[in-house]
């Protein structure tokens, strides 16, 4: 089992920044991707970023070049900078770790979620 724990969100206003921060524990096995999802009201839950453990990262086309993710595997945490934030961006910002397990196959584990509120 594994538990993700979320933090950084708040209310910002739009051009401003804001670094979240995932801290994972439990079950950690050393191949795995993080990642950042989020989800709006009335919106279906949507991919920001994911970070693999060989550091290969992906991003949505809407968050390129204004965020960026990274990982520290000493703490088993991801980041996620956001940077020129856009009223668009509020939402509910969801951790995610996915990871093959010996026994169990893929498993991903979610947060709870941080808000994101960019309004002016």
């Amino acid at each position: 089992q594994v538990h993700l724990a979320e933090s950084g969100g708040g209310l910002v206003q739009p051009g401003e920044s804001l670094r979240l921060s995932c801290t994972a524990s439990g079950r950690i096995f050393g191949w795995n991707t993080m990642g950042w999802y989020r989800q709006a009201p009335g919106n279906e839950r949507e991919l920001v970023a994911t970070i693999t453990s060989q550091l290969a990262t992906t991003y949505a086309d809407s968050v390129k070049g204004r965020f960026t993710i990274s990982r520290d595997d000493d703490k088993n945490t991801v980041f996620l900078q956001m940077d020129n934030l856009a009223p668009d961006d509020t939402a509910v910002y969801v951790c995610n770790l996915g990871q093959v397990e010996p026994q169990n196959g893929v498993q991903h584990y979610w947060g709870l979620g941080t808000q994101v509120t960019v309004s002016s």
